[in-house]
């Protein structure tokens, strides 16, 4: 499809024009190409502003060809354990730093607003993200203190799957308390809805709805009731954790959960509608390098 330059700014100006070029600064239809392509290739009288098609989404201001950038899209949708910047380098012979900064910058096309809500039958779970405690240093363990929840040291993260729509829904917690847990589940979750989950102290009094199996007593199954289909993402996640990206940091994590989940939500679709949707989540979505390696 992108053989060279030419064809893929055709293609990434047939996925964001489709009724025609308008202007990514103000959305005026009555535009014009400039001589030469120069400063930009296209100038809007309405709002005397030089643009290209990478204005006004997270390719803005970025030098990297759109070649590259279709490439790493492709990359990004159809690898389900995701794709760590040492590869997208020597696959797109662009730095290393680059290739993180890309990563990242399609990462922010999963960042989506209101949702539909899950109407069930829904499954909820948790996991704990982080090193496995016999890898770290005696002095590193003795900082540890632990919360009885499962990961001292690790970030909690909490999923719901619709068994009817296999929808997830994914977030990065900073508590793991059963306050936390009410508001995810008001927010993404139909009150009448069926709800799964283990038997968690943070899930005792969260839905009248609510079954649970008992995974302290050896009990994983019982009837419908089980959380296998939320568990089976988590799978997804650890995997690419451990044997993909190998470490990611408490800070950057929610955009890894992000993407896991949005790429779930899509996989059913076919591998070039999965790619015009990461750029249509582009729209909108800068994401500054200084703003991304910041502290805090």
């Amino acid at each position: 499809m992108f053989p060279d330059e030419e064809t893929a700014t055709a293609w990434f100006e047939s996925v964001y024009w489709p009724e025609g070029r308008c202007c990514g600064h103000c959305g005026a239809m009555n535009t014009r190409q400039t001589p030469k392509g120069k400063p930009m290739p296209y100038w809007c009288p309405d709002c005397r502003s030089y643009f290209s098609v990478r204005t006004g989404t997270a390719l803005a201001c970025s030098r990297i060809p759109l070649r590259k950038w279709a490439i790493a899209v492709y990359l990004f949708v159809t690898n389900l354990k995701g794709v760590n910047s040492m590869k997208l380098h020597r696959e797109l012979g662009v730095t290393q730093k680059t290739a993180w900064y890309m990563m990242h910058r399609l990462r922010e096309a999963w960042q989506v607003g209101d949702l539909e809500a899950l109407h069930g039958p829904v499954e909820i779970d948790e996991t704990y993200v982080g090193g496995l405690r016999k890898n770290m240093s005696k002095w590193k363990r003795k900082q540890l203190k632990y919360t009885g929840t499962g990961g001292a040291h690790k970030t909690a993260v909490v999923g719901m799957k619709d068994r009817a729509t296999n929808q997830v829904r994914a977030a990065v917690i900073d508590r793991p308390d059963q306050s936390t847990i009410r508001v995810m589940l008001d927010e993404n979750v139909a009150e009448e809805a069926q709800v799964y989950t283990d038997g968690s102290r943070l899930y005792s009094r969260i839905n009248h709805r609510c079954e649970f199996v008992r995974h302290d007593r050896g009990e994983y199954v019982r009837g419908d009731v089980h959380t296998n289909g939320i568990e089976s993402f988590w799978a997804m996640l650890k995997r690419a954790h451990k044997g993909t990206f190998h470490k990611i940091s408490p800070k950057h994590l929610h955009r890894y959960v992000t993407e896991f989940a949005g790429r779930h939500n899509v996989r059913q679709k076919d591998t070039v509608d999965q790619m015009k949707n990461v750029l249509a989540g582009l729209v909108g979505a800068r994401l500054m390098y200084e703003d991304l390696t910041k502290n805090g």
